[in-house]
This record gives C-alpha cells, structure tokens and sequence, in this order.
C-alpha cells in the first residue's frame, strides 16, 4: 500500500518522470516517511502498553539486579530478537532509561537491535553461507556489549535530555489498570513522543533522500573499491546518511560485492546504515543531548572501521 501511495503521489499527482533524480528522491522520501512514522507509532504504542505491566522498579530489578557485564549481555542478546530498526528502537531505549537501566546497558540494546537480528542472520545465510552469517552475528554482539561497556564506564547520564527522565507511565508496582487505562496511557505516552520527534524524522528522511536519488549508483564502489587502503572509513562515511533496517541493506551488500567490494567494506556500510544512521543520530536528538550523541557516534565508528578491516583481513 505504501508503495502503491508513493508512486500515485509522485508520479501521478506531482506528473514526475520515473527517469529523473528528483522523482527517485521524492519517492524514498513519501515512502520511508509514512513507513518510519506508521512503525514508530505502532512500536511506541505496544511497547508502552507492555511497559504498563512492567512498571520502573520491576524493569530496573530484571537488568540492573546482576553484574553489570551480564546486563550488557543481556540487553545485546534482546536486541538480537527485537528486529526494529535504529530509529524505532529509540522508544525502548527511553523505557529502559527511565527505569532507571544503566546507560551503557541501555545503549548495548540500542546498538544490537538494529544492526543484529534473526531476518539479517536468515539472509546472509541463504547468501553468503553459515559461516558468514554467524561471524556477523557474534561481531554485532561483540560491538554492542563493547560500546556499551565503554559508554557506561564514562559515566554519561547527566548527557541524556532531562525530559527523558521525567517521562511517567505506571508510577508504581502496585498500581492495578484496567485494560482501557493501558490503552488511554499509551496512546498518550505514543501522541507526546511522535510530537517531539516527528520533524527530526522528516529532516532525517530528507536527507537520505537526497543522496538516494542524486548520487550515482556506483558512487561506493568507486571511491570505496578494492583499491583504496581507505576503503573501509569511506564506505562508513557514505552509509551514515542514508537509512534502512538490516534486512533492506542486504540485498545492496550483495550487489556491492558482485562489482568487487570485499566482503568487510560491505559490512561495514551495512553496518553504518544500519546503526550509525543520520536520521537515528536525528531522532536521538531528542533524547540525548549532543556530547552523548558525538561519544556515541565516535565510539561506533572505530568499532564499525575495526570490524570492516577485520573482515577484509580473514575473508
């Protein structure tokens, strides 16, 4: 249906020719906005209806209740079967945060659930083979656990917008709701998010449109081809501003392999789509303030940079 709505309004209402630049651009952008926005609702909704039954004290005793190492990989492996993209994880990351999770154990989650999940392992084993797909896996986990060690021995909670913390739904254990409650408070709790982040997602969107329709389609093998020592940061670099989960980014690794991409530069952009996109980075905003983002970004760039080459050296 979404596909359907984009090209009437691109091609039929707007008269844009399939051929032109400008046509691709406004389609990427009508369909991941309505795709983004219509994800983002149904998540936050159901997320905040589970967290009803959840209250703070209880999520915080689940995951902060042991050593902290565990809950990193506790939160890694959670994000491994909850196949939401960067953006939509967003609203467990502020659940987590406002039971009172540690930060680190927090972004472990952030950064596992987009990048690691079940379609991604699914499809890179039809492709590329067993061996493949789970080295994949066991380095995403290896990533998400890392960075979020790192961040939560910086201490960085005073980093995270004060708004986050004041966020309330089902103040205490003992609270009992009845199921109208629920649905009255998550659609409140849904309303109030969507308004804080909705114009960042469209500037987000915009962005990643723009360079979709207008940069050639054989812009990353060249400038990141074989041949370039430098190949690895590049790909990163052109990956950050686009946006997809890890199931749309696997067919264009594909075909970026079949024209001569090594297998770790390949990844390595997936894995910047996937986890260290502009309109997540966009959407974070609203929830982190800029230090936080900028330790966030830097962290998971080397990581992604190490994982790219790695790959390129045992491959």
């Amino acid at each position: 249906m979404l596909d359907w709505l984009a090209d009437l309004i691109t091609f039929r209402l707007l008269g844009l020719s399939p051929e032109t630049r400008l046509a691709e651009s406004v389609r990427y952008f009508l369909y991941d906005t309505a795709k983004v926005l219509l994800m983002l609702a149904l998540i936050i909704y159901v997320v905040a209806v589970i967290r009803s039954f959840f209250p703070p004290e209880r999520a915080r005793r689940l995951l902060s209740g042991r050593s902290q190492f565990l809950g990193h990989v506790a939160a890694a492996l959670l994000g491994i079967v909850t196949p939401f993209c960067s953006c939509s994880a967003v609203p467990l990351f502020i659940g987590f945060t406002e039971a009172g999770i540690p930060l680190g154990v927090t972004f472990s989650f952030l950064i596992s659930s987009p990048m690691v999940n079940e379609v991604a392992l699914i499809l890179l084993w039809g492709l590329f083979g067993w061996r493949i797909a789970l080295l994949y896996i066991a380095t995403g986990v290896t990533v998400a656990i890392v960075a979020g060690v790192i961040i939560g021995r910086l201490h960085l909670e005073g980093w995270v917008e004060d708004y986050v913390y004041q966020i309330k739904m089902g103040e205490t254990a003992e609270e009992v709701l009845t199921w109208p409650a629920r649905h009255e408070r998550a659609l409140q709790f849904t309303t109030d998010l969507l308004k804080r982040i909705w114009p960042y997602v469209l500037v987000g969107i915009g962005i990643g449109a723009f360079i979709h329709g207008y940069a050639p389609q054989d812009f990353l093998v060249r400038f990141a081809g074989p041949a370039n020592p430098l190949a690895v940061p590049v790909a990163v670099a052109i990956g950050v501003p686009l946006y997809s989960n890890a199931a749309g980014t696997i067919p264009i690794v594909q075909a970026l392999m079949e024209k001569g991409l090594p297998m770790g530069t390949s990844l390595a952009f997936m894995m910047a789509v996937t986890a260290l996109s502009l309109p997540e980075m966009v959407i974070l905003r609203r929830v982190l303030k800029p230090r936080l983002i900028a330790v966030f970004v830097g962290i998971m760039t080397v990581t992604i940079i190490f994982v790219g080459y790695l790959f390129n050296a045992i491959l």
